[in-house]
């Protein structure tokens, strides 16, 4: 789907950004090899933009998670103030040309991924399209139903995270879910092999069917994965996220070499030059796409489409987020047609909700509501 040159000929500029905290309690500690969250350290952020005396709010979120991220919410509250200044006013002419602005002007990637966010769903609303429309949707026969130019309908079918914790907490969850429909379930792993292999079998003695997606976020030594994997050779795994750190990309190959599977590049991969040495290495299948990494939908777009023309399996995933940010990458899974794995469940580990609208939920099952922008509004409080 093509919007066409002729809306970006009449002059539209950025005006405005603001920032706020965004912190939502969860339901229970999220814990995974590196460290553990009761609360998103998200900041909101609300853009205004001007056209020919109309102003169209738009919100977006940036989002935090020490120290897979390199910072947190209070130095994204920090850099939010400078951004403010550093981006108004701004004329928007392409979200190309959108991105190279916000990136030579917002340095913080988490940070830079809300502006531009933000500024899209404005930008979108003003035009009255959504924001998939702007980034260029593409029909697929896998992750989304078919496009067609009057009524687009987005489905998608998530997993279900599992953080790190007792092993018959964990399959006790697994279970809850599986009744919600859920059957594909991530499982961070990688602070205690030994603890790792007991949940996994225990969610696997609840679940019998379930499929998995295990995450060890860089915790483990290539030894250590390797273990893992042999004493899990039973099980129904579908991938490997980041087995071992940033920087042990040899480490992964050898890992990738070994298994059947893909293995998964997140911590990995944070911009298109990370993509670059993955390839060449060939440390991974598949590649993790999120808006903090990356800075933004319209990286993620272009990095996304890039390692699905050199063969590499797409993931799109989040930090602990809310519908807010659930949402604006859902919107890039639209851009880029068939996307292998959908990650952005965390929603739903959330005691409360703190946005209405984005899209429709039913266990695993996520529609995109037909509408402009993101098509999220905040809950009043």
């Amino acid at each position: 789907m093509s919007l066409g040159n002729s809306l970006y000929s009449s002059a539209v500029e950025l005006v405005r950004l603001s920032v706020v905290p965004l912190s939502v309690p969860l339901l229970e500690p999220f814990a995974i090899a590196t460290g553990t969250m009761h609360e998103t350290r998200s900041v909101l952020v609300e853009a205004h933009v001007h056209h020919d005396g109309k102003v169209h709010v738009g919100i977006g979120e940036a989002a935090a998670l020490p120290p897979v991220t390199e910072c947190d919410q209070p130095e994204l509250l920090q850099f939010g103030r400078a951004a403010a200044e550093a981006c108004c006013p701004l004329l928007l002419s392409t979200v190309e040309a959108l991105a190279a602005d916000l990136k030579a002007r917002v340095p913080s990637p988490e940070l830079r991924g809300g502006v531009e966010a933000a500024v899209l769903d404005a930008w979108a609303r003003h035009l009255g399209v959504a924001t998939f429309e702007l980034l260029g949707a593409r029909a697929t026969s896998a992750a989304t139903s078919a496009l067609t130019s009057e009524a687009p309908t987005l489905a998608f079918v998530t997993d279900i995270t599992l953080p790190i914790g007792e092993a018959q907490h964990m399959a006790k969850l697994a279970r809850r879910y599986r009744e919600a429909g859920f059957s594909f379930f991530k499982v961070k792993v990688g602070r205690a092999l030994d603890d790792d292999v007991r949940a996994l079998e225990a969610i696997a003695s609840s679940v019998p069917d379930a499929r998995f997606r295990i995450d060890a976020n860089g915790g483990y030594a290539l030894a250590e994965a390797q273990a893992l994997v042999k004493a899990t050779a039973h099980l129904t795994l579908e991938c490997f996220e980041q087995p071992c750190a940033r920087g042990a990309e040899d480490d992964m190959a050898r890992l990738q070499r070994e298994v059947p599977f893909p293995v998964v590049a997140d911590e990995s991969l944070r911009s298109d030059d990370d993509l670059t040495r993955i390839l060449a290495s060939r440390c991974a299948r598949g590649a993790n796409l999120k808006l903090a990494k990356l800075g933004g939908l319209v990286a993620a777009r272009d990095v996304g489409r890039r390692a699905q023309a050199a063969g590499l399996h797409v993931m799109t995933g989040a930090m602990v987020e809310t519908r807010l940010g659930l949402s604006a990458m859902l919107h890039v899974a639209a851009s880029l047609g068939t996307v292998t794995w959908i990650d952005l469940d965390t929603q739903m580990l959330l005691a409360e909700e703190a946005f209405v609208g984005g899209y429709d939920g039913d266990g695993p099952q996520m529609t995109l509501r037909r509408g402009v922008g993101l098509n999220v509004e905040r809950i009043a409080r």
